[in-house]
């Protein structure tokens, strides 16, 4: 921050949530946010595109909340080519419960499986980064789910997110579910308790020499 106090600090180290907020109370004023649940995003547009054999590009899909296992899916608003996905399933005499336990499970637990296909996880993630470094370098403005410091929750977490060369722009609040209102509010506390433990952690100090 010293050397460009303008800069856009992007956290993508585990847990990127808890240790956006510690960026950010070590840097005040800093434009800080968590890669958060865009890769996860584009992991359930993905399955759902698969699911229904169909381009991702053409899936509306997001999760939001935080970058772990109390992450939600915004199934209420999930789209393929404009149409809900409960009314597809219904279509085809499916049930979204059966869907939703298969491929949240999938979509959460995806890292393993990335890692036990090819022993490395970084792929993913490192484009993700470099996605995420084309909005702000490019002022985009474009509208994903990404981690940002948001003060009714008292955390960072995931919400659909106007960003570009000043980090998150603007926040768009989805319409959310009473289900997904109550899962997004166990992902804050999840969160808050995982910056707790990283807050009370002793300290190291280590010194680094040319």
């Amino acid at each position: 921050m010293r050397a460009e106090p303008n800069a856009v600090l992007l956290i993508v180290t585990d847990p990127p949530d808890p240790l956006a907020d510690i960026a950010r109370e070590t840097c005040p004023g800093a434009l800080v946010l968590s890669t958060g649940t865009y890769l996860d995003s584009q992991r359930f547009r993905v399955h759902v595109g698969k699911h229904f054999g169909v381009d991702p590009a053409h899936v509306q899909a997001q999760v939001i909340g935080d970058h772990g296992t109390a992450q939600v899916f915004l199934w209420s608003s999930a789209r393929v080519g404009g149409v809900p996905v409960a009314a597809l399933l219904k279509s085809r005499g499916e049930r979204l419960d059966e869907l939703r336990h298969e491929l949240e499970r999938e979509v959460r637990y995806a890292n393993i499986s990335i890692i036990e296909g090819h022993d490395a996880s970084q792929y993913g993630i490192g484009i993700a980064s470099a996605r995420i470094a084309e909005m702000v370098l490019n002022d985009e403005r474009a509208g994903v789910p990404i981690g940002s410091y948001q003060k009714s929750f008292g955390v960072t977490l995931s919400l659909p997110s106007v960003v570009g060369r000043g980090g998150v722009i603007e926040v768009l609040e989805p319409e959310m579910s009473d289900e997904e209102c109550e899962g997004l509010r166990k992902s804050a506390d999840a969160l808050n308790k995982a910056l707790d433990r990283i807050r009370n952690k002793p300290r190291i100090t280590a010194t680094i020499r040319e």
